[in-house]
């Protein structure tokens, strides 16, 4: 508890957060009846030691490089008058899932255990970063860019640092100021972060204040010894129930849920409340963010059981019955078997 206390700055209240050591994770609970959005006070922390304070009249951006014409260092109200986007996308941690290694496939792997609730949805605000790019003059010979967050060194690592691929920076990613609507709060970047959709998390550096573009591919252990190949996200599911949620045999009941995919839309999602003999498909309102879905169900046989749901996203992958392991944890998107009791 001390410790959460001191490195997250906001509350964790348990009826919205399961704690993890430096981190929280979103109680699924927590977002039945909620609209797309995570609710700002929900959205889930994950950080490598604690969250900064960072004055923003002071703050600066440095962009430069063999890959720019000019080097730039920017302010936050120069950043602030900049034309500027507004994107719905999700931010979802590599290791989101990792607890169901073990608990379903009886496969452990060492990092945070996180149940499915490292993942949240927020309008963001900020700078297109093909727009800052431009106007420092990147070569067209440039190949990756290296973010650094100001939060404090990892272990002996240094500041956290993940290189991004010239193309993707100048396809989607914002230099993000605004969390739905309002300044970025300090766990969630302030004053400024990357917003990269559909990557791992980690792409999307919070606190940022460096970026060096270079016409040769960078590295840094955020890339070489942590989240090696890992890039984007593959469909998930999941119910927003509490975990054992209870029900009464013979009432109907509406299941709602969210699947989720970094490789694009999912347009279909099935359900099954028999231990994943029969499928039915549920009522799903697409979105490129995060689905959402309900479907109906009137539970007949008293006692524990599980729920699932497996996501089909536009690329045509649906979620599998099992995960290949991985070393750390990474990317889980088997099925989940929610356990409910029925009495």
């Amino acid at each position: 508890m001390e410790l959460l206390l001191e490195t997250i700055v906001k509350p964790l209240p348990a009826h919205l957060f399961t704690r993890h050591e430096a981190s929280a994770e979103m109680r699924w609970e927590a977002m039945a009846g909620q609209p797309l959005l995570t609710p700002t006070d929900r959205f889930f922390v994950r950080n490598h030691t604690t969250t900064p304070t960072i004055d923003a009249s002071t703050w600066r951006l440095r962009l430069h490089g063999d890959a720019l014409r000019n080097e730039l260092d920017l302010t936050y109200d120069q950043l602030k008058a900049m034309p500027a986007q507004t994107r719905e996308t999700a931010i979802e941690c590599a290791g989101n899932g990792r607890r169901f290694y073990g608990e379903q496939q009886h496969d452990q792997t060492p990092g945070t255990q996180w149940g499915l609730g490292a993942i949240g949805v927020a309008r963001w605000r900020g700078v297109p970063l093909r727009y800052l790019l431009a106007q420092v003059g990147i070569s067209p010979k440039a190949t990756d860019l290296l973010p650094q967050g100001l939060d404090a060194p990892f272990e002996g690592y240094g500041h956290v640092r993940r290189p991004l691929p010239a193309e993707k920076a100048m396809d989607d990613v914002l230099v993000a100021y605004e969390m739905n609507g309002e300044p970025l709060p300090p766990d969630h970047g302030f004053p400024v972060r990357l917003v990269v959709p559909g990557w791992v998390g980690i792409a999307s550096i919070k606190w940022l204040g460096d970026i060096q573009v270079a016409t040769t591919h960078l590295s840094s252990p955020w890339n070489t010894e942590f989240y090696k190949d890992v890039r984007v996200h593959p469909p998930k599911s999941a119910f927003e129930l509490p975990w054992n949620a209870e029900f009464t045999a013979g009432e109907p009941y509406v299941l709602r849920g969210r699947s989720w995919s970094g490789a694009g839309t999912v347009t279909r999602v099935e359900v099954s409340t028999d231990e994943g003999r029969t499928w039915r498909e549920a009522r799903t309102n697409p979105h490129p963010a995060w689905s959402t879905w309900q479907i109906d169900w009137t539970p007949e046989k008293r006692g524990p059981a599980t729920l699932r749901a497996r996501a089909t996203d536009e690329s045509g992958e649906t979620q599998p019955a099992s995960t290949p392991t991985h070393p750390f944890g990474y990317h889980f998107n088997a099925v989940v078997h929610h356990p409910i009791h029925v009495r």
